[in-house]
């Protein structure tokens, strides 16, 4: 069951970055996340309402809270590389990244792995970054900046996930208000300027805002569930393929080619989930 809510959430997160790219290069970056965050805020209270749990606690609130950091830091950064048009090498540093910290902080905290599982999460990780790497898709110096937004960004991720785990589920969706709070208060401070200045959005970049948003909470709340019922290290990997499904998106609606890289982490990214699922 962790598996499947694993990958669902991969799924959720990697259709909303997929548009939350579209609206970031149509549309100034910080507003753009700005706006997706508030959607993302009403998504949450929506989920508590759907499932309160037991009611919140402190420490559900407080481990939200942190989750909310790293969810504010990690998508700015994400979508300002996006924005600056080194979209791959973005997502795939923040991608490895996001992988594996929690792995290491999973570790540290207990959990356990079986061969397959170990193994698994091994070659996972080379997956995540031939499945989002383009060779030659940027230059030089746009490639530096990439990559230190991207490292930025996927430190923030994986302080979102460690936040959502060890927040645990007793509480409900109680901690996705209060992460999806600190992280539009968070985007908010770092972007009044550029929202000062920002026009409005046209309507097609309002619908991708809208949509991103949603589905960023659904991401956020199938890892939090797939938490409920597997190990950090684990669930962390999974929801770390999310660049698959970007990719794939990119494939199916924008007709980009796939290079001979990206088939090869989607077959490795296949065997990754096999591997880990069937021990």
């Amino acid at each position: 069951m962790a598996i499947l809510l694993a990958l669902v959430s991969a799924v959720s997160y990697g259709s909303s970055d997929f548009l939350a790219g579209l609206a970031s290069r149509r549309y100034a970056a910080e507003p753009a996340t700005v706006l997706i965050l508030a959607m993302e805020f009403l998504g949450s209270a929506l989920a508590v309402v759907i499932d309160p749990g037991h009611g919140p606690s402190t420490r559900a609130l407080a481990w939200g809270a942190v989750s909310g950091i790293g969810a504010g830091t990690g998508t700015m950064f994400l979508y300002r590389g996006f924005a600056a048009g080194a979209m791959t090498v973005v997502a795939t540093i923040s991608a490895v990244l996001a992988a594996v910290l929690p792995v290491i902080v999973g570790l540290t905290l207990g959990n356990h792995l079986s061969a397959g599982e170990a193994v698994g999460i091994i070659i996972a990780l080379p997956a995540i970054g031939l499945v989002s790497w383009q060779p030659h898709a940027e230059d030089t110096a746009g490639a530096r900046s990439a990559a230190i937004f991207g490292a930025l960004a996927g430190c923030g991720f994986a302080l979102l996930f460690i936040g959502l785990d060890r927040a645990g589920t007793r509480a409900g969706m109680w901690p996705l208000p209060a992460s999806q709070a600190v992280g539009f208060c968070l985007v908010v401070a770092f972007a009044a300027r550029k929202l000062a200045r920002a026009g409005r959005p046209e309507l097609r970049d309002l619908s991708y805002v809208v949509s991103s948003g949603i589905i960023a909470v659904a991401g956020a709340l199938f890892f939090l569930l797939a938490t409920g019922h597997g190990e950090l290290s684990i669930v962390a990997v999974v929801t770390a393929l999310y660049p698959a499904f970007t990719v794939l998106l990119a494939r199916i609606v924008l007709s980009e080619r796939w290079s001979r890289l990206q088939v090869m982490g989607l077959l490795v990214a296949a065997a990754s989930v096999a591997l880990v699922s069937l021990t």
